[in-house]
Parts: structure tokens; sequence; C-alpha cells
């Protein structure tokens, strides 16, 4: 069916959209414990490397391919190459749609713990009672689910209004807020009495502390902290104007999300430090470590919801990207209007999150491979269809594409000419090496 294609009303607007993409939970919750379990600044400095390097190359060329075409992944690779290459893009949805159903049962979390942090009910200084908390919370069979429902209704609501009336809309009211409630936080936690230790283990790099393992946790935090391999940056290049800056633009998409992952770690390493607790409590240190932290704080239930409603932020405006690669596929590729896609995805979303959320609780002695399905969708998607995504990506536009890409990659932009060696050899060589060894690592190889 032939349909006008919406398009972003502005570059600001597109940046702004596709940086909320990539600005998720990986960025405030994932990345400074991961940063705390690998030693700090040394970790800090590797990963800016990678993000910038080979992060921002995989994401050009997803730009690229959107950009190129004007269509969903799937219709995208059938355009440029066609034989066995759409299975790139069917893969791409499908990951999507997987990572929104677990995603948005912890986003749910989020939504649940700042309305809990203004009433008190998670805020104790002791994180075992707090670790009680949420273990009781998580487990239960009926709240988790409400929230989770609650979110995902959020996610439809933006999706309903379109590219530019919604997304595009959103963006610009929730990532100011979202940097506005980070500096907010910033300023409280780096001024806290022993904040300094803090501050320096994030800021000052030790290189004795780098091992393999913490290159492959930069490569894989790079990776992913852009929302590569799953075919939102594709579906959102798919909404530029045709010769739109795809360098200038995907630059700085890489600059704010590398600006809200440093910021997040400013706002809990420095107090992790101040209380004494422990940087590498791992997952744990969002939801019991800060919780405990927070107690201890003058007017603590209020930077508790701040901090909160910032991860509810920053979940959304990711959430909103994956639900738009189902959305756009569908409108592609068949005759349904918007609305009609974004309900039916929204309900089939809960109909895989319900599952997900339970198999936390009430259905923990179902397992796939040992593992709940909440564990075995998150293994699945972020151990091999992202990567295998990622380097395919990475492949397609070095190899198959070749010039043409480059082509695309110089188009409308004033700076890609002098970058387009370095991009080609990165996306040809360095990349799909890269993510190969996050893929091997992913499978329990390295």
């Amino acid at each position: 069916m032939n349909r006008t294609r919406e398009h972003w009303t502005s570059r600001m607007g597109f940046i702004l959209a596709a940086a909320g993409s990539a600005v998720g939970l990986g960025n405030v919750w994932r990345f400074p414990y991961v940063t705390g379990e690998n030693g700090g600044g040394a970790f800090l400095l590797i990963y800016l490397g990678i993000v910038f390097s080979i992060g921002v190359s995989v994401l050009v060329a997803e730009l690229i391919i959107g950009r190129s075409t004007q269509l969903d992944p799937a219709g995208a690779f059938r355009k440029l190459a066609g034989g066995a290459w759409p299975i790139v893009g069917y893969m791409s949805i499908l990951t999507a749609f997987v990572i929104l159903s677990f995603y948005c049962v912890i986003a749910g979390w989020t939504v649940a713990y700042m309305i809990k942090s203004i009433t008190g009910s998670v805020l104790t200084a002791n994180p075992e009672d707090i670790g009680g908390v949420f273990d009781a919370f998580i487990t239960d069979p009926l709240e988790p689910v409400l929230y989770t429902a609650l979110f995902i209704g959020l996610t439809v609501f933006v999706a309903l209004g379109g590219v530019a009336s919604g997304i595009e809309r959103a963006a610009r009211i929730l990532m100011p807020a979202l940097f506005v409630i980070l500096l907010v936080l910033v300023a409280r936690s780096v001024t806290l009495d022993g904040a300094v230790e803090g501050i320096a283990f994030f800021l000052e790099p030790d290189f004795s502390k780098v091992t393999w393992e913490t290159l492959l946790a930069a490569l894989g935090q790079a990776f992913f902290s852009l929302s590569l391999g799953m075919g939102a940056m594709i579906t959102y290049g798919s909404y530029m104007q045709r010769h739109d800056d795809i360098a200038g633009s995907a630059l700085a998409v890489t600059v704010l999300d590398a600006l809200v992952a440093v910021l997040s770690g400013l706002v809990i390493l420095p107090a992790v430090f101040a209380f004494g607790a422990a940087p590498t409590a791992g997952p744990g240190l969002t939801f019991i470590t800060l919780p405990s932290i927070f107690a201890q704080m003058p007017f603590g239930f209020l930077f508790a919801a701040l901090f909160f409603f910032l991860l509810a932020i920053a979940a959304l405006t990711s959430a909103v990207a994956l639900l738009e690669v189902v959305i756009a596929y569908f409108m592609d590729e068949g005759s349904a209007n918007r609305k009609k896609v974004a309900v039916t995805a929204g309900i089939a979303t809960f109909a895989l999150a319900v599952p997900a959320s339970l198999s936390l609780g009430v259905m923990s002695g179902f397992t796939i491979g040992g593992k709940v399905l909440f564990d075995a969708l998150d293994y699945l998607t972020n151990n091999i269809t992202l990567p295998l995504g990622g380097l395919l990506v990475a492949l397609f536009l070095g190899w198959v594409l070749k010039h043409r890409g480059e082509e695309e990659f110089v188009d409308g932009s004033t700076l890609a000419p002098a970058l387009v060696g370095a991009w080609r050899f990165i996306i040809r060589y360095v990349a799909p090496v890269a993510i190969l060894l996050i893929l091997i690592n992913g499978l329990g190889f390295i």
C-alpha cells in the first residue's frame, strides 16, 4: 500500500528522538554498576573510546539503511539487496518486540519505586531490608504486572501521536527534563560528605585494573547503549528527510548518549562512596543499594523520587522507539493504520510481559535452558540477536553496499567527507571483529 511517509519536523527533533531511543535503562541503570564492577575511570575511558569509534560507525550504518530506503528494517534490506538479507530486518523487528516485553517489566519497577519513594515504603538505611522489599515486590503476582500495564499504556499513548506529533513532541519535552533532573541529582551527589572518593574512582583511570573482561564489558556497554542491532535506528533513520545530515546527527546523538551515561555515573558512584556502599553491587545497586543511601540523606524521599522518575523517562523514550520498530513494519507491509497497529502491538507486548514478570515469582518453576522466562528472553536478545544483528549490519554496509553506502554517508553532510575513509575502515574491519567478540563472549566461549 502506498502512503505518505512521516518525517521528523527538524534535525533537532530527530536528534532528541534518536537520543531518547539510545538513552535508556542501559545508561542510567546499567552503566554505573558496570563501571563500578570494572574499576571506574579506566573503564570509562575505554567505553568512551569505543562508543565514539565503533558505536557511532554502526549507528551511521543503521541510519544509512533507513534514510536511503524510507522503509522499516525488513523492507529496507529487501529494497537494498533482497535475497536472504531481509531476514536481518525480520530478526531486528522480533528482537525489538522481545526486548520491549521484558524492558517494560523493569520500567514498571521504576514507576513503582518512584511512587513508593514518595510514600517512603522502600526507603530504609538497611540494604538487607530493602533487598527483601524488592524481592517481595518483583515476585508478587499482581503489583508488578499492573505497573507494567501502566507503562505499556504510556508507551502506546506516545506512539499513537505518530512521528512528529507523538514521538518527536514527547522527546522535546522528556529529554530536556531528563537532563535537568540529572543535573539536580549530580549537584546533590557530588556535594555529599565523602563524595570526592567516588568522583576520583569514576574519573581517575587506574589502568592496573584493566583486564580482558574490562574490554569486553566496555565493548558490550558501548554497543547496547546506542540501541544498535534492534532496528530502532533503521526505523528512526527512515523518518529522516532524504538529504538530512547523517554524520553530524549521529555524532550529536552519540554525544548526548555518552553524556547521560557520564552524568548518571556522577549521580550514583559519589553517593555510593559517600555512604560506604560497594560500587560492585551489580544490578541491585539501583533498586537495593541506592534506596538505602537516599534514606540517609536529608529530603532523601524527594531525591529518590526524582531519580526513579529519571529512570522512568529514560525507559519511556527507549520503549517508544522499540514499539515504533514493530509499528513501522506493519504500517509499511500492510494496510493497517497507526492506531490499530499501536494498540495491537501494545496488547501483544503485554501478553509476553505478563509471563516474563510472573517468571520471577509464581512461574519460576518453568524454565527454558535452565533459565526462567525473563532471563531467557534477556539472554536471547542481549547475547545473541542484538550482536548478531549489529554484526550483519556492519558487514552489509562494508561489503555489500560498499560505495553506495559511502555515498549515502557523505550526502548532505559537510563533516562526512573528511571522515569517510575512517568510517569505511571501521565498518569493514574493526566493527565486525569487535561485535563478533561481543557475540562469542555472550555465548560463553571467551
